[in-house]
């Protein structure tokens, strides 16, 4: 079962169009109806587990959101990041090109969290 659906409201970000999702069941994050952020394509937020993307966050390329993640504020994720566990991504930060921010790791405030491949990965359990 699907938890989101991508709208026909769209943006263009670094020559992609992203589309505004909206919740199509009530989850952890989000009810039933709720908008949230942007995404290039449904590859780039899970459908299942409770991650979401809200309000201005953008997620594009082949960037992956999904586990309990949260990603929110004027965020950008893309390349070939990842964002997972219980992470959250938040206010203007941006995470790119390889890099795996997971655990409970937090990155927030003008945080930029890149790496080529083997570098750039951010776990936290606290």
């Amino acid at each position: 079962m699907k938890k989101y659906e991508l709208t026909t409201e769209t943006k263009m970000v670094c020559g992609k169009t992203l589309y505004r999702i909206r919740a199509l069941n009530s989850f952890e994050f989000a009810k039933a109806g709720d908008l949230g952020g942007w995404i290039e394509k449904e590859e780039n937020l899970a459908q299942e587990g409770n991650a979401w993307v809200f309000g201005n966050a953008k997620v594009f390329g082949n960037a992956r959101v999904y586990d309990r993640a949260q990603v929110s504020g004027n965020v950008s994720v893309y390349d070939d990041a990842q964002v997972f566990g219980n992470a959250r991504v938040f206010e203007y930060a941006q995470v790119s090109r390889n890099t795996q921010v997971s655990g409970s790791a937090l990155v927030f405030d003008d945080a930029q969290v890149s790496g080529d491949e083997g570098e750039g990965k951010l776990a936290v359990d606290l």
